[in-house]
């Protein structure tokens, strides 16, 4: 067996084992970490295309996730906008403020770029808390926001709710997976190696960057919008910087750059964070530490444990 088919025979079991597990432990504990787990792996491998494969690093996600969260709300609250129609508009409109925002941030690169990123998402954060309070609800947020109303299926049932995320989950993926499979993908990681002999090659190294920004902000619009369904709450803390800071935690922790490392990440972090919340008030401390001996001793993060695992630049995404 090669290690291109052990790493995908790893990612097909650790999903397997995730979608699994609250459907055979009982308690509706385990079907919402799980929950929230994926929808934050959905998040977290959209971020990687922009930090992993495409090298560069964005403190702006915060701002696609909320946007993502609040239009989805908003249209279903305010309009009467069905789930699914105002789904599609919260990844559409995750893409359009990440495409703003590329306008003015891929002006520059490296740590410029994520200084200036992290400065329009605080802005759209303040934007939010305040100036436009009346259509978010200010620093008290939106309560009751909705679930789908599909198929005469009950959603408001967790355990329902939780396949849904799954389907969305597995559809994400799976799109994610081919993209970075094809010239598309190879052409981003020409961009992080070398980005100037990439540009003498013919690539068009500020459209690239500019379509990979893009594709993550729809992938945190979806992840937004999700969220807020499952907690039936959204706030402006959805936009906060710590919220790209912890999908930079979960996507380092797993191995950026792979498939496999921000899903694996995700779900270290999260469960993690479940136990030591409710064994210390100094739980993201600990975390921190981890975090720090984590980049320390695994270079490659967790994935990096695991033969194949690992993207290469000559090949596709395990």
């Amino acid at each position: 067996m090669t290690r291109r088919a052990m790493g995908r025979m790893l990612m097909a079991l650790i999903i397997a084992a995730m979608i699994a597990v609250p459907l055979v432990l009982p308690g509706e504990q385990w079907v919402n970490l799980v929950s929230l787990i994926l929808i934050w792996a959905l998040f977290a491998i959209g971020f990687d295309l922009v930090f992993g494969v495409t090298g560069m690093l964005s403190f702006g996600h915060a701002a696609l996730l909320g946007t993502g969260g609040y239009t989805m709300t908003v249209l279903m609250l305010s309009y009467q906008v069905s789930f699914l129609p105002a789904l599609a508009a919260a990844a559409l409109g995750g893409a359009l403020l990440a495409f703003a925002m590329g306008l003015f941030a891929l002006r520059v690169s490296g740590l410029f770029f994520a200084l200036l990123t992290l400065a329009l998402a605080q802005m759209m954060y303040i934007l939010a808390s305040n100036k436009l309070r009346a259509i978010t609800g200010g620093l008290d947020g939106i309560a009751g926001v909705p679930r789908p109303d599909l198929f005469g299926i009950d959603f408001y049932d967790n355990r329902n709710y939780y396949g849904f995320i799954v389907v969305v989950f597995l559809i994400g993926l799976a799109i994610m997976a081919l993209l970075r499979a094809a010239p598309f993908g190879r052409a981003l990681r020409a961009v992080q190696a070398n980005d100037t002999r990439a540009a003498q090659l013919g690539y068009n190294v500020h459209a690239l960057r500019q379509q990979a920004f893009v594709v993550s902000g729809a992938y945190a619009g979806v992840s937004g919008a999700l969220l807020a369904s499952l907690m039936f709450y959204i706030s402006p803390q959805m936009l906060h910087w710590s919220t790209s800071g912890d999908v930079l935690i979960m996507t380092v922790l797993g191995g950026k750059g792979t498939l496999l490392g921000p899903i694996l990440g995700v779900a270290v972090f999260e469960l993690l964070k479940e136990e030591l919340s409710q064994a210390t008030q100094y739980w993201y401390g600990i975390l921190g530490v981890i975090f720090i001996l984590a980049t320390i001793f695994l270079r490659n993060g967790i994935a990096g444990l695991f033969d194949g695992a690992r993207d290469h630049d000559e090949g596709g995404a395990p």
